[in-house]
């Protein structure tokens, strides 16, 4: 037995407290009951309800409700083989998440704009697999490749300007990581999406140009600004950052490094504008002519999914739960 969704097993905990709740519901009723009636005259004064009846509909009620929260989990028995073939290319996103990305001269913020850029190219993969990776002064393998594209728009929907701890602006770090997140023996084409304003405090990200033709990796940057350029809002959201010399700091987009990065490997570059990061654009026009006629046949192992029994158990005691009432039934009269 194994669970395809572990960490909703912590869903049915939720069941403990909600039977507390119910219990104490009854107990407070039965309890009313005794004070309006001595238990001798229960009978007769209420002859209508079973409290035993009553405990019994509340604990089909809670087994049910335990039941639905397992079957969110997916519980799984058994498996079987399968070939599957596997079409499609291994994007990572590499995303600037650093504080300049805050500055709205790209509305409602650069950091946003790219992120709803992001959302619509997910939609246009077809078994492709995409992870991500934010960068600022430091940058973290935050999402892995997969083809899972709802759990990598949730990733993407956590990030926010201060996700990395470590402030600045380091792209030749985050390239590195991306370079050693491709796994090694995947036949499918690399592509890195480098997203951001150009800014960069350390390194030198044309270091790593040997290292991306040697691995076959197409860069392709999305230039998320304006050459104007724009504020970028202080941490308390009151003002704009300023520098040690108390001069307000304006961030406008740096260019050069984005283009030699990606005509060296073969990518393209694009600046944004607002309403259009140009990703979609990229990914039609370039990314998708990419090798994408040479699949991969494997035989994976498919886990049999056994939701379904507990889904259906849940219902069963739901049904008699319903059938099972708390009144007794009336007695007929007496005839002659």
């Amino acid at each position: 037995m194994k669970w395809a969704a572990p960490h909703l097993l912590y869903w049915a905990l939720l069941a403990l407290p909600i039977a507390w709740a119910a219990h104490t519901l009854l107990r407070r009723r039965r309890r009313a009951l005794d004070r309006l009636f001595a238990p001798a005259n229960r009978a007769d004064m209420a002859p209508g309800w079973l409290p035993a009846r009553a405990g019994a509909r509340l604990a089909l009620r809670l087994a049910a409700l335990l039941l639905a929260f397992l079957a969110l989990a997916r519980p799984q028995y058994g498996f079987h083989w399968e070939e599957v073939r596997q079409q499609g290319l291994d994007i990572l996103v590499v995303f600037d998440t650093s504080r300049s990305m805050t500055a709205s001269d790209i509305k409602p913020s650069r950091l946003q704009q790219a992120k709803w850029g992001v959302r619509d190219l997910v939609r246009n993969l077809r078994g492709d697999r995409i992870g991500l990776i934010p960068f600022a002064g430091a940058s973290i393998l935050q999402c892995p490749l997969t083809s899972d594209y709802a759990a990598f728009t949730m990733t993407l929907d956590d990030l926010y300007a201060g996700i990395i701890p470590r402030g600045g602006t380091a792209i030749e770090q985050a390239l590195e990581t991306a370079i050693n997140s491709f796994p090694p023996d995947s036949p499918a084409d690399r592509v890195i999406l480098l997203i951001t304003d150009g800014e960069d405090h350390e390194g030198n990200p044309l270091n790593l140009l040997p290292r991306l033709k040697e691995h076959d990796i197409r860069l392709y940057a999305i230039g998320i600004g304006t050459l104007e350029g724009g504020m970028i809002p202080d941490a308390q959201g009151g003002g704009y950052f300023k520098d040690r010399q108390g001069q307000i700091v304006k961030s406008s987009l740096r260019e050069p490094t984005l283009q030699q990065l990606a005509l060296a490997t073969g990518g393209t570059y694009v600046r944004s504008a607002p309403g259009d990061t140009g990703l979609e654009r990229v990914f039609h026009e370039s990314i998708s002519q990419l090798k994408r006629d040479e699949l991969e046949t494997r035989t994976a192992k498919i886990h049999e999914e056994r939701f379904v029994w507990l889904l259906a158990a849940a219902l069963i005691l739901l049904a008699a739960e319903a059938l099972l009432t708390e009144r007794r039934p009336p007695t007929q009269p007496a005839t002659s």
